[in-house]
């Protein structure tokens, strides 16, 4: 279906979702100019460009992605795009995990997660009972109605929770953990499922052959083929309705459009568009975001034969290891090198975004130290850090009820972002989902 006439639209930022939606509404006949205020496309999933010099020019991404089979908006985005199903790799990985103990051991299968120390064998049942459970809850806004710690002390009990859960929670939502509903974890939960409700018999997971910096230079391409008009590095400063027109003001002047899409953050959102209700505005500042802070090493060698490295030892400054090189290839991709990640997520106010550089790298080395003994520093050959303050809208409860609308009370203006997912941990596949409900508020309906 397309629209009756052809309109100009403005899309503010160029991510995943930013450069999809440019793509489908150039497609249907419109007029379209992105603004990104980055140099290059992709947004969280921009590459890092790393030392030529010292490494022969490694390119990947700021922070790890990964592709799931049962994500297809991900793969219909790649394809889309210009990026042939040869460019994907799909591979089985391994999943580690470093306790309380200090001991770092396997939990790739079943069976090596009932070896796990320090749950009893009936708290390990009920754990596994759990996630059973909400594989099988089909109306996540129930789950919205509890805390994810209530809903998980209930159903696994308060060993689990204390030994297990509570840690893991910590280390992807922070303190926030506490007004978190149990809607994350549903969520959570259905993503990994998904794949078996799909009548595949596992679970792989796949990656782009060079990474994200392959897909957006394709995008790039293909948007300029489809006469999309991207503006890098042009940061928008405003936008207002003047008359029937929007005008959006930038560093390089103002230009008028029919329609806009905003997909920044909520905050942002509201700063961008003086001309929504102060209600409107009120709401999109009331969203509580968790940001990242990501280092990315490249090591002379491996750390360990995991992908994930899930980590419940309190003590440890990041979230998780991320052994890229354990499932992409190295010698093709990295130049032989090991690539690791070491995100911590958290609120804007952790003094790790207010640390520069070397002093965050500093921070985080000494606990790699510990975790793997063959590690020392000497084996880092460069180093990154990637800070970005609002990532991740916390699903509280009753997020749903009172979340952000994607249509707003200025005609012809919507915004779409990660504030706009109640039932989602944050990913390439669920972002994408906002494309068909922009399109059908916008597009496929009158205004």
């Amino acid at each position: 279906m397309s629209s009756p006439e052809p309109q100009r639209w403005a899309v503010v930022g160029g991510g995943a979702l930013g450069a999809t939606l440019a793509l489908r509404l150039a497609r249907l006949g419109h007029r379209v100019a992105v603004f990104e205020a980055g140099d290059v496309l992709g947004g969280l999933a921009a590459p890092w460009h790393l030392d030529e010099a010292t490494v022969g020019g490694i390119t990947w991404d700021r922070h790890y992605h990964v592709t799931l089979l049962s994500d297809t908006r991900t793969q219909d985005m790649y394809a889309a795009a210009g990026v042939t199903d040869d460019e994907i790799r799909w591979v089985e990985t391994k999943t580690g995990y470093y306790g309380t103990d200090h001991v770092l051991r396997s939990v790739s299968n079943a069976f090596e997660f009932l070896k796990l120390p320090g749950l009893s064998p009936l708290a390990k049942v009920r754990l596994a009972a759990t996630i059973l459970i909400g594989s099988r809850i089909r109306n996540g806004h129930r789950m919205e109605r509890l805390t994810a710690e209530r809903w998980l002390r209930r159903w696994s009990g308060s060993a689990a929770f204390e030994t297990f859960w509570k840690p893991l929670l910590r280390a992807k939502l922070g303190d926030a953990y506490a007004q978190a509903s149990a809607a994350f974890i549903w969520a959570t939960i259905q993503r990994l499922y998904a794949a078996r409700r799909t009548g595949l018999k596992k679970e792989m997971f796949g990656y782009v052959s060079g990474g994200y910096s392959r897909v957006f230079a394709a995008f790039a391409d293909t948007l300029a083929t489809e006469g999309v008009d991207v503006r890098l590095s042009t940061a928008v400063r405003e936008i207002t309705r003047v008359g029937d027109e929007f005008r959006v003001s930038c560093p390089t002047g103002d230009q008028s459009f029919d329609k806009v899409v905003v997909t920044t953050n909520a905050a942002l959102a509201a700063r961008l568009c003086p001309d929504l209700l102060a209600a409107e505005r009120q709401r999109l500042q009331r969203v509580a975001y968790l940001g990242i802070v990501c280092v990315s090493l490249v090591l002379e060698r491996p750390l360990s034969p995991y992908y994930l490295t899930y980590i419940t030892e309190p003590a440890t400054p990041f979230t998780a290891v991320v052994e890229m090189t354990a499932f992409i290839d190295p010698a093709a991709e990295v130049a032989g090198k090991t690539l690791v990640y070491l995100p911590k997520y958290a609120d804007a106010t952790d003094p790790l975004f207010q640390a520069d550089d070397a002093e965050v790298i500093a921070a985080f080395l000494p606990f790699l130290e510990k975790m793997y003994p063959a590690f020392t520093p000497s084996q880092v050959t460069t180093a990154r850090v990637s800070k970005v303050a609002q990532v991740f809208a916390v699903p509280t409860l009753g997020y749903s009820d009172d979340a952000p609308a994607i249509g707003t009370s200025v005609p012809g203006l919507y915004l779409a972002g990660s504030a706009h997912l109640p039932f989602s941990t944050l990913n390439v596949n669920d972002t994408l989902s906002l494309v068909e409900q922009v399109l059908a508020l916008a597009v496929h309906s009158t205004d």
